[in-house]
């Protein structure tokens, strides 16, 4: 058996020196985070250091020189009489890094109770990145070895602020532009979401409203917004192409707000995304947001804000906060792309289940009350 010790300024950055040294089938025996150089005690780096061990049999062997080997024929092989202890310790082992890892829990990376939240924070489906990031910051900044996990999540929560305050803006009070885009996939709930924004402006800043849908494809979108104008006393006008858009915009020229609903369908056809521009203007007195829903897979989530990174987005609005508790994927999102959120929606319900997201509520949402 080969046990070595290694040093390196990140987890993975060790990891990937076991690997290349002992093979993916080293165990780790332990890790920790040390401080070491520095000048009279100041200044030291922080390292992780991993004590890893290998069997020497799962090593590359070298080739032999047959030439200096004795004559097989003429010698009698001893038995080794450590090879029955050494057996025992080697399953010990394999037994030791199965366990590890069908419980996920090879390595810490950080002391106790950061490496809790860090673990925490990836089942919030942060991404690991941000999320070790976040803990080796707060880490270092609180740098003690025993401290109250909530002072931790209290930190985590002011420096999750701290970020989003240069990456977009969160919250609206009220629209900058005439005509609001609702852009997205399919299934987000944008046509109910345009509902509850019309029926704010109407009901509680008493603005002249109407709306416009070019979701020619769903009649079933196109009957749902029918419906809410007529409740919401709403003119609507549909649009089948561009000449029809500028007609509707024409009509509703004295209007306060114009807020225009379009066809969702598959978020990975490019063309979808270039049809959208012949139909709509997104250039001129528009306001675009890019409705996502929390539901969605955070792999998913990234493609489609790469589908529309092209239209000029002003915010997000996330939708469907009732059916999930995870919220990692939508923060890795605004960080780094930087955009911010508008609105989050938790239901069905016209007007009510839709409120404003600060940046405070964005940060609550990941760290909880």
């Amino acid at each position: 058996m080969k046990v070595k010790k290694f040093k390196g300024a990140t987890m993975p950055e060790v990891m990937q020196v076991v690997r290349k040294e002992l093979g993916s089938d080293a165990v780790i025996l332990n890790s920790k985070v040390i401080h070491e150089g520095g000048f009279l005690g100041l200044f030291k780096k922080r390292k992780i250091e991993v004590l890893a061990a290998i069997d020497q049999t799962s090593l590359p062997k070298k080739k032999t020189d047959l030439s200096i080997m004795p004559d097989v024929k003429q010698s009698k092989v001893q038995p080794n009489k450590a090879t029955s202890n050494q057996d025992d310790v080697l399953k010990e082992l394999r037994d030791m890094k199965k366990w590890m890892q069908q419980n996920n829990n090879q390595t810490s990376e950080f002391l106790p109770t950061f490496q809790l939240i860090y673990e925490k924070l990836l089942k919030q489906e942060v991404d690991q990145e941000i999320a070790y990031d976040l803990i080796e910051t707060i880490q270092a900044r609180l740098n003690q070895n025993e401290i109250e996990e909530s002072e931790i999540w209290k930190q985590i929560s002011f420096e999750i602020k701290h970020r989003l305050s240069n990456k977009g803006t969160f919250g609206m009070t009220t629209f900058d532009k005439k005509y609001i885009h609702l852009v997205g996939p399919t299934g987000v709930g944008k046509t109910t979401t345009i509902a509850k924004l019309a029926a704010h402006c109407v009901l509680k800043q008493q603005k002249k409203v109407a709306f416009i849908t070019t979701d020619t494809y769903r009649i079933a979108a196109i009957e749902q917004l029918k419906t809410y104008s007529k409740i919401l006393d709403i003119p609507i006008e549909i649009a089948y192409n561009l000449d029809d858009y500028q007609k509707a915009k024409d009509k509703f020229h004295d209007y306060d707000f114009v807020f225009v609903d379009t066809a969702g369908r598959n978020f990975r056809d490019e063309k979808y995304i270039k049809e959208l521009g012949k139909i709509v203007d997104l250039n001129h007195e528009v306001d675009t947001f890019l409705v996502l829903s929390l539901t969605t897979r955070g792999s998913d989530l990234e493609d489609i804000y790469k589908q529309f990174h092209n239209i000029p987005l002003k915010q997000l609005i996330l939708t469907k906060k009732d059916e999930t508790k995870t919220y990692g994927s939508v923060l890795n999102l605004c960080l780094k792309h930087n955009i911010g959120v508008a609105y989050i929606t938790n239901g069905q319900d016209v007007p009510d289940d839709i409120e404003e997201l600060s940046i405070e509520k964005m940060a609550k949402l990941i760290v909880g009350d």
